[in-house]
């Protein structure tokens, strides 16, 4: 049970980092994983014999989600972007009281509250800004999706970085999304080395002060993921059928939550 939870939340937190506007790392942490995750990147030696096991259905459930569901997350937001926007909407609300008590584990003093009042303005006028605003377009080569890749990592590490919005505003997204669907051979080496080094290079700095502000820090997630599940929320439908799926595609997110947080408590139990 704890296996496949651990493959179902790395297949999710995989399709959130390509999915726009939800972060793959605040989806690491309301399933309660970020902080092993980060102290595999930190302290590798001491890390790795305690959560190896953890680590690989994880990482397997990733893999699938960035890559095998590339194509997958395109069609669906072909199929209807509300609906498929909503289902992560679901995900992410369905895990916002877990994610509440885990940032109130040691106080909640005025500077964690805020902190979650700074970064919730913050992110979400930056999303604001990128997305409706913005009017940035590059042409794709080698080095722009390096840049992808850079930022796919610093999603992975800082919570709350919604980090495709900015492709999208970029016109990067798409040609992005459509090389990992394809494994194309020019976006895999440099997407993935960018992605690995922008993680190498930041785990430790964001580990260090999460160990030192620990309220803080998570508070200010909090404001994050509050923040950025508020800016993705579609404010367009095709007709009153697109209306309805998206209803049920959130409650179907809410429920997989709410069923992935019991197989937690299993698993810590067992």
């Amino acid at each position: 049970m704890h296996w496949l939870r651990n493959l179902l939340c790395g297949l999710l937190i995989g399709a959130g980092a390509i999915l726009p506007g939800v972060s793959g790392g605040v989806l690491a942490v309301v399933f309660d994983i970020y902080r092993p995750f980060m102290e595999i990147l930190t302290h590798p030696r001491r890390a790795i014999p305690q959560y190896w096991r953890w680590f690989l259905p994880l990482a397997l459930g990733w893999c699938v989600g960035f890559l095998g569901l590339a194509k997958g997350i395109s069609a669906c937001l072909e199929w209807s972007e509300a609906a498929t926007t909503w289902l992560f909407i679901g995900l992410i609300v369905g895990t916002v009281p877990a994610l509440f008590r885990e940032a109130g584990k040691e106080g909640r003093s005025p500077a964690a509250w805020g902190s979650l009042a700074v970064c919730a303005a913050g992110v979400f006028a930056g999303l604001f800004y990128v997305g409706r605003i913005a009017e940035v377009t590059v042409a794709p080569n080698f080095w722009w999706y390096n840049f992808c890749g850079v930022l796919w990592g610093m999603g992975i590490v800082i919570p709350g970085m919604t980090t495709s919005s900015v492709m999208m505003a970029l016109g990067l997204y798409q040609p992005m999304l459509e090389g990992l669907a394809h494994l194309d051979l020019l976006v895999l080496s440099a997407c993935l080395p960018g992605l690995a080094l922008s993680v190498a290079l930041l785990a430790r700095g964001v580990s260090w002060f999460f160990r030192r502000h620990y309220a803080v820090a998570f508070h200010g997630i909090m404001g994050m993921v509050l923040a950025s599940t508020a800016a993705i929320v579609p404010t367009s439908y095709l007709g009153v059928g697109e209306v309805v799926l998206s209803v049920l595609c959130c409650a179907g997110g809410f429920a997989l939550a709410f069923f992935l947080e019991r197989l937690d408590r299993r698993g810590k139990k067992a």
